[in-house]
């Protein structure tokens, strides 16, 4: 494979391709194909925006046919039956049978534009400049994402001062024993704490960059219960958690909370196509026409994937083995756990967003190696890469969950007995 061109072209700033030296062709569910013809079972899937595996043709089917039809592509924020078919799927596959009541708002095509939007809006709700932000948090790459992003090398990027950000511990941060929830309330109701009122509290019910730390109900329950009494505006960042990762379409439906404000982008449409929306509650939704803007906000080939992804949440059958798929992944990553403790010292996540905490970064990387080597694609994350990420796509079936899994039990088990 002729790798030459991306090495004498390419920017430095590329990452994946050079922790997966090949020249990949052709998808399908959850494998990728090399253009030797190599095949891989792909636990990355585009970071989470390929949740529903590649090509899926129940999302694709619909979006061949629209794309023969000479239908409206890109249509800024005007009216099209596209974005029409879309707003209803939505509504009625995903908002209603949630009992949930949202303006969706559409800015630009990316995560962080999502959260630009929403950290943007409730500054002008509440009058307030700062926002309230996590330990080991990540919410995207352009200057109001970065400033509330936890990671000291990610918050440098950009190379202007940022301001008005209040950095709290995560739930677990720094250890099970501190209370900071408690200590959330406790300043914010201090007058004497030097803390001022944020505008909102942003957090990801699981940090996915952060190192896969997952939220407790009873945290995330009362954060909202925080957000309420000081009228703080509560934003969940469900990019990456969200579109059906956790098992749930939401990731914060099993603490039974209604955040104020909730993003969504990477798996969104479905099928890898760029698209994110703002789900805003009706009374805080203050915008001006034209107030917030962005030329990709019209997507239709996006409107038309994300809506046939919509429309498989309302197929018990396809919900129940979602859940299943996760028990069974939850049950594989207790056995690596068990198995290996010289490698692995905890499982992290929730649902089909799992990780596993490894002794070292290096561990990390032998075993990243060795999996590649051998057809898998994982990745790692957290401040020190030394959790190794476990994402398949949420529609894979039982013998390609099990063919994963062993290819990293062999890795894990290479790198124990080397150790």
């Amino acid at each position: 494979m002729n790798s030459d061109v991306f090495a004498a072209h390419e920017s430095n700033v590329r990452r994946y391709g050079r922790s997966f030296p090949a020249v990949f062709t052709r998808a399908l569910g959850p494998t990728i194909w090399d253009e030797a013809g190599n095949p891989y079972i792909d636990f990355l899937v585009g970071s989470g925006a390929l949740n529903y595996g590649h090509n899926n043709p129940n999302i694709i089917a619909p979006a061949i046919e629209y794309l023969v039809g000479e239908n409206i592509l890109l249509s800024l924020d005007m009216y099209t039956a596209a974005k029409r078919d879309f707003i209803e799927a939505f509504v009625d596959s995903i908002l209603k049978p949630r009992g949930l009541s949202y303006k969706i708002q559409f800015p630009g095509p990316t995560g962080t534009n999502a959260n630009e939007a929403a950290l943007a809006l409730a500054r002008k709700y509440t009058g307030r400049p700062s926002v309230m932000a996590f330990s080991n948090a990540f919410h995207g790459m352009s200057l109001g994402s970065l400033a509330v992003s936890g990671s000291a090398s990610t918050r440098d990027l950009g190379g202007v001062a940022r301001h008005d950000v209040i950095r709290v511990p995560y739930d677990g941060y720094p250890n099970q024993d501190f209370d900071s929830a408690g200590y959330i309330d406790f300043v914010l109701g201090d007058p004497g704490s030097g803390i001022e009122k944020p505008a909102a509290i942003i957090l990801e019910t699981i940090q996915a960059e952060g190192g896969m730390n997952a939220a407790s109900a009873a945290w995330l329950t009362e954060i909202q219960r925080i957000c309420r009494k000081h009228g703080v505006v509560l934003i969940v960042d469900d990019i990456q958690a969200g579109s059906g990762r956790t098992g749930d379409f939401f990731s914060f439906e099993f603490a039974k909370i209604e955040p104020d404000i909730v993003c969504l982008s990477k798996s969104l449409s479905g099928s890898g196509s760029p698209f994110s929306i703002v789900l805003i509650r009706p009374e805080i939704d203050i915008w001006k026409p034209g107030e917030h803007s962005g030329t990709f906000r019209g997507n239709n080939l996006a409107f038309v994937t994300a809506g046939a992804m919509c429309k498989m949440w309302s197929d018990g059958q396809f919900t129940k083995g979602v859940e299943r798929t996760a028990a069974k992944l939850q049950r594989h990553l207790d056995n690596l756990v068990a198995k290996f403790p010289k490698c692995i010292e905890q499982k992290r996540g929730r649902g089909l967003m799992a990780g596993l905490k490894c002794r070292s970064q290096a561990v990390v990387g032998r075993v990243h190696d060795v999996a590649f080597e051998n057809g898998l694609l994982i990745e790692s994350s957290g401040p020190n890469r030394d959790v190794i990420k476990v994402l398949p796509p949420i529609t894979i079936t039982d013998d390609e969950l099990d063919h994963g899994i062993a290819i990293l039990d062999h890795a894990l088990k290479e790198q124990a007995n080397g150790d």
